[in-house]
């Protein structure tokens, strides 16, 4: 469905048409079927189910009722049984259509009772728009658009089939100079294919749905996902920062919780950046990389509290493991290890070191020598795997695909399956891999990074693509374990039983949040509110109640104390002057 538009337009049908035509709004396409495969890929590809971050679909609003018009009232959703009650939709749109046409997303999420639900979901959602009356006419013109609607469900999977895709730190092209990932392409100079799972890693999103696995997508920071419900965070060519509190989460996630967490890098090299600099006819400017190929500074500071940290050199060679083949194209090394895990290094060509970029090619100056690519360590209750390049994952300009060694990744992040060849006692680590902060790569500084940021100046939120218990707020806490909390300032979600639900205030719970609201934006008066529930809830004290009586009771008498005053001042005056007895 997305690779093909509305059809051509046949001029002499269209004539026959318009000549009948009574003018309506429309939604385009009418029908979501995503059951019929291939057309509706990607989401045929994968069913819904309970606890998922929502799918997202965008339709189009089509008025041929006038230039400008109105949508009257919130869509509504009418399921065509009482299964279809499972299914719970957000919707956001315009309000306003203009010229001509708009838009409805359509956020969809299976109700937590769905969870062992196993069959089809119909319905339709209506839409009622309006327009002025057009010339000559009185009344104002009102259509009703239907969109039809089916899904297919399935029982929520286990935890260990549950991977989780970052979207968020991917830097939406087109907002600056992103460069490409593999420096051997000479043609495509800008990383501008979405780095997404249905465009340049579609192929990757159906090798693991064939492996059985379940993909979602996380647009929002890692504060606004529930640890629990995954096996595996995969992060791979990401090019964006990290809020302070999706790095303290992401470390308790990991060691707390069980969480697999799987890095895919890229290059990242200061020299090379400043070198790809190039003036663009089009802007009449320089344009100048504002990162490398991942943003290997930010993805250090999320890596360091595990003793993972990646290096800058850019290298390019073939190596293989087990007798699967791989080409290692521009990707970055590991200078930082925990001693006890598993390091594999290979002998790759160095092109830093020479300064090669698009517009150098190779020569016989670079060296090869063991450079660490691949790491994988357990820590705490969690697993983290690290490995330098993504070019084996993104179908744009792969070289080699590495997806047998991302399965037998997963298979230990999410099922702590461990393979022979990966885990060999030769490539275990007797003493850690280190390198002083002062060698890390680090950060440019002639680059104003929060223009292209959604971290760098900008307040930590969950958008509308994370699941409807949080959006607007700043997530789960990453403070207190085994319970679903937001972070200070924001109330408990009960994903069992919604939004408005009751929670646990017993008195050792108070007592709790009346010292760690201290810590929230209201400042001291977090101490007379409690984030159990979505309603401010009184926290009584012991100096509390008789303090509020006793306030009470001053201004009551401050009050009657000045109305007297003022009647004697009045009886007084009423009294004297030259026109008393009139």
């Amino acid at each position: 469905m997305y690779e093909q538009g509305a059809g051509r337009v046949d001029l002499l049908e269209s004539y026959e048409i318009l000549k009948s035509y009574q003018p309506r709004a429309s939604i385009f396409p009418s029908t979501l079927d995503y059951t019929d495969c291939p057309y509706s890929w990607p989401f045929c590809r994968q069913p819904l189910y309970a606890g998922a971050m929502p799918v997202i679909f965008n339709a189009t609003i089509l008025n041929g009722m006038g230039v400008i018009g109105y949508v009257e009232s919130p869509p509504t959703w009418h399921p065509s049984d009482d299964v279809g009650n499972l299914l719970s939709i957000h919707f956001t749109y315009s309000e306003v259509i203009w010229p001509w046409t708009g838009y409805l997303a359509l956020h969809m999420q299976i109700k937590e009772e769905g969870a062992q639900f196993s069959g089809e979901i119909g319905g339709n959602v209506t839409l009622r728009v309006y327009s002025p009356p057009a010339l000559g006419e009185t009344d104002i013109r009102i259509s009703t658009c239907v969109l039809q609607l089916k899904l297919n469900i399935v029982p929520t999977p286990p935890r260990s089939k549950r991977v989780l895709w970052d979207q968020f730190h991917s830097i939406k092209y087109p907002p600056g100079y992103i460069p490409r990932d593999s420096l051997d392409v000479r043609n495509d100079i800008l990383d501008w294919h979405g780095d997404h799972l249905h465009t340049n890693f579609h192929i990757m999103f159906n090798m693991l749905r064939d492996a059985g696995y379940y993909v979602e997508t996380l647009g929002s920071p890692f504060t606004c996902f529930d640890a629990l419900r995954y096996g595996t965070l995969l992060l791979v060519d990401l090019e964006e920062e990290y809020f302070r509190e999706e790095i303290e989460k992401l470390q308790d996630d990991v060691i707390n919780s069980g969480l697999g967490l799987v890095v895919f890098s890229e290059w990242y090299n200061v020299d090379t950046m400043v070198k790809m600099r190039f003036f663009d006819d089009n802007t009449r400017s320089w344009w100048t990389p504002v990162t490398g190929g991942a943003n290997v500074p930010a993805l250090n500071d999320l890596l360091a509290p595990f003793g993972i940290a990646f290096g800058d050199k850019i290298l390019n060679g073939d190596f293989s493991i087990n007798g699967e083949h791989s080409r290692y194209a521009s990707g970055t090394n590991i200078v930082r290890f925990p001693r006890g895990g598993y390091v594999h290094k290979f002998p790759f060509m160095d092109s830093s070191e020479s300064g090669a970029t698009q517009n150098v090619l190779r020569t016989p100056e670079m060296t090869t020598a063991d450079s660490p690519i691949l790491g994988l360590v357990e820590v705490g209750e969690g697993r983290v795997v690290v490995y330098g390049d993504s070019n084996c994952l993104d179908s744009s300009h792969m070289v080699t695909n590495c997806y047998w060694l991302l399965r037998k990744i997963l298979d230990f992040t999410g099922g702590n399956i461990k393979d022979p060849v990966l885990f060999s006692n030769s490539v275990k680590q007797s003493s850690p891999l280190h390198m002083e902060d002062n060698q890390l790569p680090s950060r440019r500084t002639d680059v104003n990074f929060s223009t292209y940021s959604s971290v760098v100046g900008k307040e930590l939120m969950c958008g509308n693509d994370s699941v409807f218990e949080i959006w607007g707020t700043k997530g789960y806490s990453s403070q207190v374990r085994g319970t679903n909390r937001r972070l200070p300032g924001y109330s408990v979600v009960d994903l069992d039983r919604g939004l408005n639900s009751k929670a646990d205030t017993s008195n050792s719970k108070r007592t709790k949040l009346s010292v760690e609201s201290r810590s929230d934006p209201l400042g001291y008066l977090g101490l007379f509110y409690g984030d159990e529930l979505d309603m401010p809830v009184l926290v009584p004290t012991h100096w509390l109640v008789p303090a509020i009586i006793l306030g009470t009771g001053l201004l009551v008498f401050l009050s009657f104390w000045r109305i007297r005053q003022k009647r004697r001042r009045r009886r007084k005056g009423s009294g004297s002057g030259r026109y008393s007895n009139l």
